[in-house]
C-alpha cells in the first residue's frame, strides 16, 4: 500500500498560497486558489473539473456534560471530475468522479458531553481514504440517470437536495437521520461501498430514486480498508427507494418519502438470536413559508424530519427534527443564514432494558432518565467571502446520557464552524 501523507489545514493552505497570492481578487473570487492563471477554467472547458473544501469545527462545553473544555475536528475533501463527452468529443459519454477525504481531530460528544448525536458533524473515521470512484450518465432517455461504482449512498439518498440541513453543525441535523446508518447497512459520507443508484424523472416535479449497495460493516471506519474498493466481508445488500416531489413557484418546497431494506442478518438487541433483515422509513420536508416582498432573496424556510428504524436491531428507533432557516437575514448580507432547529432521538427500549439489567447485575441503581436525547441548536452562517463561511453555533443537549444510561447534566455547547472552498 502506498504511503499516505497526512493532510492538514496548514499544508493545504500552504499549497494554495502559491496561486492565491498571484491573483488580486482574494475577497471576491469563488475559490481560495482562484483560476490558477486561467488554467482551471481551461481544464474545466476541456472536461476536467477540480474541487476541494475544508471544514473545521471547534466546540466548547460551557455547562453540564462531563468536562469543561474544547475539542476541534476537521474534514478535508479533494476531488476531480472527468466529463468524458468533452474529453473525447462523444455524445452522452458520462462523467467519472474521484474523491479523496481526510479527517482529523477529537470529539466533543465523546470527550466532553457524553451524548449520542455528534456535536461536530465532520468527526469520525480519522484517516485519509478514497470516498468515491464512480461513473454517471443518462441512459436511453434524459429522464433516466444511472450512477455506479464505489460511493456513499447518502450522497444521493436520505437527505434534502436543498442542503438546508447543513446550516447546522450537529450531525443530527446535517446529513441524514442517524438511526438509518445506526440500525442498518446504510452508509453516509465518507463511508463508501460498491453500489448502483438510479434516478428517473416521472415529471418536472416528481422523481423516483432506487439504489442497491453492498453491506460490509467491517470496512466502515477501518483505516486498513481506506483504499480497498472491494468488500472485506459482505453481509447483504441494502436497497433504498425514495420518492421526491419538488414544488415550484414563489414558495418552493422539497418533499422526500423513503423506505430501505437491508438483507443482512443482525443480532437482535437483548437476545442471542438474529433478526433476518432490517428496514426503515423516513419523511423529509423543506418548505418556503415566507418571502419578503420588499427585499428579494430574503425568505424563511421550515424543515421537518421523521425517521423510524427496526426495533429488533437499531440502537435508536426514531428521530424527529424540525426547524426554520432565514435566508438573507440582513439587507447587506445576501448569502448569510440564521438557523434554529430542534431534534429528538429516541433510544430503543430494548437497549434501555439491557443497560438496566446490567446495572442491576452489578448492584447499581439505574437512573430515571428521559425517554430521548434532545437537541436545540442555533447558528448564524456568515459568508465572509464567496469561498469562506464562518458559522458561530450554540447547542443545548438535553438528557445527554439517554443512550448510555448515565446521569449527565444537560450541556450547553458553543462552537464555530469554518468552511473554505479551494
Amino acid at each position: 500500500m502506498p504511503r499516505v501523507i497526512r493532510i492538514t489545514p496548514a499544508l493545504a493552505l500552504a499549497l494554495a498560497s502559491t496561486t492565491a497570492m498571484a491573483d488580486g481578487d482574494l475577497m471576491t473570487r469563488n475559490t481560495l486558489t482562484g483560476d490558477w492563471g486561467g488554467l482551471r477554467h481551461q481544464l474545466e472547458e476541456d472536461g476536467i473539473r477540480f474541487t476541494g473544501d475544508y471544514s473545521g469545527e471547534t466546540a466548547y462545553n460551557a455547562h453540564g456534560g462531563l468536562h469543561r473544555s474544547a475539542r476541534y475536528s476537521q474534514n478535508l475533501k479533494l476531488g476531480v471530475q472527468f466529463d468524458l463527452s468533452k474529453l473525447y468529443g462523444l455524445d452522452n459519454a458520462g462523467k467519472v468522479q474521484l474523491t479523496v477525504n481526510d479527517r482529523r481531530g477529537n470529539s466533543a460528544s465523546e470527550d466532553l458531553v457524553g451524548n449520542r448525536l455528534p456535536i461536530q458533524e465532520n468527526y469520525g473515521g480519522l484517516y485519509t481514504r478514497l470516498t468515491e470512484l464512480s461513473y454517471e450518465r443518462t441512459l436511453f432517455t434524459p429522464a433516466l440517470n444511472v450512477k455506479l461504482g464505489y460511493m456513499a449512498m447518502g450522497n444521493d439518498l436520505g437527505g434534502l437536495d436543498s442542503g438546508i440541513l447543513c446550516n447546522f453543525m450537529n450531525a443530527g441535523f446535517c446529513g441524514h437521520p442517524l438511526n438509518m446508518s445506526g440500525g442498518s447497512g446504510w452508509t453516509n459520507y465518507p463511508n463508501a461501498h460498491l453500489g448502483v443508484r438510479v434516478k428517473y424523472d416521472l415529471s418536472p416535479a416528481w422523481q423516483v430514486r432506487v439504489a442497491a449497495f453492498n453491506v460490509d460493516p467491517e470496512s466502515n471506519g477501518n483505516a486498513s480498508r481506506a483504499w480497498h474498493l472491494g468488500p472485506k466481508h459482505t453481509t447483504g445488500t441494502v436497497v433504498p427507494v425514495e420518492l421526491v416531489y419538488k414544488l415550484q413557484g414563489q414558495l418552493p418546497g422539497e418533499y422526500k418519502l423513503g423506505y430501505y431494506y437491508d438483507s443482512s442478518d443482525a443480532k437482535r438487541i437483548g437476545r442471542n438470536d438474529q433478526v433476518s433483515g432490517r428496514s426503515g422509513h423516513y419523511l423529509l420536508i423543506d418548505q418556503a413559508v415566507w418571502n419578503d416582498p420588499a427585499l428579494p432573496g430574503r425568505s424563511l424556510h421550515a424543515f421537518g424530519q421523521y425517521s423510524a428504524s427496526s426495533k429488533a436491531a437499531s440502537p435508536f428507533t426514531k428521530w424527529y427534527g424540525a426547524g426554520v432557516v432565514l435566508y438573507k437575514p440582513f439587507e447587506g448580507r445576501p448569502r448569510d443564514t440564521l438557523a434554529l432547529g430542534y431534534g429528538r432521538a429516541v433510544p430503543n427500549p430494548r437497549s434501555r432494558d439491557v443497560l438496566e439489567d446490567a446495572a442491576q447485575a452489578d448492584g447499581q441503581d439505574f437512573p430515571n432518565l428521559d425517554s430521548a436525547e434532545q437537541l436545540i441548536e442555533l447558528s448564524y452562517g456568515y459568508q465572509a467571502t464567496p469561498w469562506l463561511n464562518l458559522r458561530p453555533d450554540v447547542q443545548y443537549i438535553i438528557e445527554p446520557g439517554a443512550f448510555s444510561g448515565q446521569r449527565i447534566d444537560n450541556a450547553l455547547v458553543v462552537g464555530l464552524q469554518v468552511k473554505a472552498s479551494f
